[in-house]
């Protein structure tokens, strides 16, 4: 079984470097190792002609479209491996991690995707918790994601992480990362669609917290700057997770899901609850979150309907 691993990068070389050196590292080696290059990104394509191509069977592979969809999808049609797995350039796969990704593939001949949890860190100290409910989505839509503090056993889930997930080639198909999805770099929720797509086609995703990335989160040069709010970048992603919606739910389902969000919420995609409930605390910040919300409800809505078949 040949394993590909795609990293797409942006003005990051230093934490590319350590990404680099984790796969070097690894108890089962890459068969391919396929970095994603922006064609306006300097720093790393400077860095990248320093790099000594013999340790690692790395392919370079430009693009001239913003975001990680484009990048995702490149590096796809760039690979031939049977299982192709995915990690950001700010993370760090644990000597293990293509090993234990292959095993569950070798296991059962269902298992379309699999990942795991990474352990994020902000600078040296790393974000506790745990939870046994990872990678869901509920009843009336609501997404739980948990990947970075997951425990248990491995399980199937709804949901990976663009961090840490790996998906079988031939589950995958012609299928690629929906190219609607907004945002001019993280395009928040991305994975959402694609997981819930090989659910629907039968297919196994299969959650291992013992699959394991460090992840440190990086700055973002895009409207997404992670920690602090921006307007357009929460309804790109509010957008990006109800078009996934949209497309996976029942027609009941869906009205059940839109009455929720737009009523309660949650606390980072606010409907009228959340918004009462956060107002006393968060005053102006607070109604800034829900209209961006509502924003992007009503967008995610527009362009299901624009583009269903």
């Amino acid at each position: 079984m040949s394993i590909a691993v795609i990293v797409p990068t942006y003005r990051r070389p230093k934490d590319l470097v350590r990404c680099l050196e984790a796969l070097q590292k690894q108890n089962r080696l890459a068969d391919e190792v396929i970095v994603i290059v922006r064609d306006t990104d300097a720093n790393t394509w400077s860095f990248l002609e320093n790099f000594d191509p013999n340790v690692l069977p790395l392919q370079i592979v430009k693009v001239t479209v913003p975001g990680v969809v484009a990048a995702m999808n490149a590096g796809i049609d760039n690979a031939s491996s049977e299982i192709i797995a995915f990690t950001d350039d700010d993370a760090e796969p644990h000597s293990e991690w293509l090993a234990k990704i292959e095993a569950h593939y070798l296991k059962d001949d269902q298992v379309g995707g699999v990942g795991g949890r990474d352990w994020v860190y902000h600078g040296n100290d790393l974000e506790d918790g745990a939870s046994n409910k990872v990678g869901r989505l509920l009843w009336f839509g609501k997404t739980v994601g948990n990947h970075h503090i997951g425990v248990g056993e491995p399980r199937e889930v709804d949901i990976l992480k663009g961090v840490n997930m790996s998906f079988r080639r031939a589950a995958m198909g012609e299928w690629r990362f929906d190219k609607r999805m907004l945002g001019s770099g993280a395009q928040v929720h991305f994975e959402v669609e694609f997981c819930l797509k090989l659910k629907r086609a039968g297919w196994k995703l299969i959650y291992d917290p013992n699959i394991a990335v460090n992840h440190y989160p990086a700055q973002r040069f895009d409207e997404d700057k992670r920690n602090s709010f921006n307007r357009r970048a929460l309804a790109n992603a509010v957008h990006n997770e109800t078009l996934a919606l949209l497309e996976h739910l029942s027609p009941l389902r869906k009205l059940v899901f839109l009455l929720w969000s737009i009523l309660v919420g949650t606390r980072d995609s606010m409907g009228f609850v959340q918004w009462l409930r956060f107002l006393p605390t968060q005053g102006l910040l607070a109604s800034q979150k829900l209209l961006a919300s509502l924003q992007g409800r009503w967008e995610g809505w527009q362009t299901w309907q624009a583009t269903k078949f």
